[in-house]
């Protein structure tokens, strides 16, 4: 195989293969004997059909499969040996082709720049501690304690009234009709939430323990059987207890309840748990802040191919004149992207970061405890959709490289009360919302789209998939 790389400056490069007649027809004899003990032909025992009857037989096939081989390997093996990653899917240009001839053609390709990675340990960003005051910890175990309502046993003669727990077993019948569903055991409700049906707390204020109670109440929209909805359903309710509400006291025993070893662990958790909230957003302004200084590098050529892809991306769902109107705006913010793509991608090469197995399933599993309820579903869909589980992969990938740019560059730390954090994230949403303000009412949503785009760290992140290696 003989390479000839042409047109050598810049990034558009065009490269000439050539193979001649014999190596190509070495690759179709090889895939003649392939098939050779596969073949059965009329009048010839397995793996005694003359190579003459198989070129007769079969040779517009099997040049086509070799010549698709051989165009994939050999065009993989010229990129590879001059060093070539291309920027984009690589266009071939066949001139010379065919049975007993030689192989001649053209790679048109758009390689990635070169990178200068030097500066990025001069990347200067704050890194920020949030001190947790012992009143916030205090503060936030008496609201897990106010939602956390505790019961004690009433004398029998107890009626019910808002806000205690009423426990029943009931039948319902619609039409004097009993229904699927219509059963139920043990049924609790804690009057006056109405979370049962509408109308039916109020109706249970006054019972006492073994009352007979006969409530009506219409069926809902989402009711499972589609012909009763929206009747009138009469429910027959045998009261077992009423329990009046009281004060929780918080104690160890309080705390051993919510998983805790005791209170003072408690407190130490639910710290941390602040902390962790406000952490995780002011994190993500550190890795703006660096996503900001990444923009001021220097990169001398940007592919305009991949220009292309990103304001086509950006211009999804306009019309022609508002994608006319806001191209110079679309180009601008699809260099700043790929951009920063290319120095996190080749920052992410050079120190031979990867994404493991492991971790790859330990980000699908963040992914179902965030969809409580829908957990099979999340799961079925990454098993069954690769493009999805890529991008997952791509995610994991970028959250990589960005967590050790944070280690290598220069972090101003600044340790920070809860209201200075609060304060802090203000400020960072205000000048989100400025940024999102258009300057052209044709083009109004779309640009509030891009701003916001511009700014988001974790959709900024996503520009590194259109040209990192996994």
């Amino acid at each position: 195989m003989k390479v000839t790389v042409e047109n050598k400056k810049g990034l558009n490069k065009d490269i000439k293969v050539f193979i001649d007649k014999k190596t190509m027809n070495s690759y179709m004899d090889e895939k003649y004997e392939e098939i050779k003990g596969t073949v059965n032909l009329k009048g010839f025992r397995p793996g005694k059909v003359p190579i003459q009857v198989l070129k007769k037989q079969f040779g517009k096939a099997v040049f086509g499969e070799v010549l698709d081989k051989v165009l994939k390997d050999s065009t993989t093996k010229a990129l590879e040996e001059n060093k070539i990653k291309p920027a984009g899917q690589p266009k071939l240009d066949l001139k010379t082709y065919g049975e007993d001839k030689d192989l001649e053609y053209i790679i048109s390709v758009t390689e990635f720049p070169k990178v200068e990675l030097k500066s990025i340990e001069n990347i200067k960003f704050d890194e920020y501690t949030v001190k947790i005051d012992v009143s916030e910890t205090e503060k936030r175990i008496q609201e897990i304690a106010k939602n956390t309502p505790s019961f004690k046993d009433t004398p029998p003669d107890t009626k019910a009234k808002e806000g205690d727990l009423v426990s029943f077993d009931y039948t319902a019948t619609v039409d004097d009709k009993s229904f699927k569903g219509g059963e139920g055991k043990n049924t609790q409700l804690t009057l006056g939430k109405d979370l049962f049906l509408k109308g039916f707390d109020k109706q249970l204020v006054g019972v006492k323990k073994d009352d007979q109670k006969i409530v009506e109440a219409t069926l809902p929209e989402n009711f499972p059987e589609k012909d009763l909805i929206n009747k009138k359903a009469k429910f027959n309710c045998k009261i077992l207890s009423v329990k009046i509400s009281e004060k929780v006291k918080i104690d160890d025993q309080f705390a051993k309840n919510l998983g805790a070893k005791d209170l003072a662990d408690l407190k130490n958790l639910i710290s941390k748990q602040i902390n962790d909230e406000y952490k995780n957003s002011l994190d993500r302004l550190s890795k703006n802040q660096i996503l900001k200084e990444l923009e001021k590098f220097k990169v001398d050529e940007i592919p305009q191919n991949l220009i292309e892809e990103e304001v086509k991306a950006l211009s999804q769902g306009m019309t022609d004149e508002d994608k006319k109107n806001s191209k110079d705006n679309f180009e601008e913010v699809a260099k700043k992207r790929i951009k920063v793509g290319l120095i996190l991608n080749e920052f992410g090469e050079k120190n031979q970061i990867k994404v493991t197995e492991q971790e790859l399933q330990a980000e699908v599993q963040k992914q179902i405890r965030m969809m409580p309820g829908q957990e099979k579903m999340v799961m079925d869909f990454y098993q069954k959709n690769q493009s999805a589980l890529a991008s997952l992969r791509g995610t994991v990938y970028e959250e990589k490289i960005l967590n050790l740019v944070k280690q290598k560059a220069k972090a101003n730390k600044k340790e920070v009360s809860k209201d200075e954090a609060e304060k802090i994230l203000k400020q960072s949403q205000n000048q989100d919302n400025e940024k999102k303000q258009p300057s052209n009412k044709k083009v109004e949503t779309k640009k509030k789209e891009v701003k916001k785009n511009t700014t988001k760290s974790k959709t900024d992140l996503k520009k590194t998939k259109k040209v990192s290696k996994k």
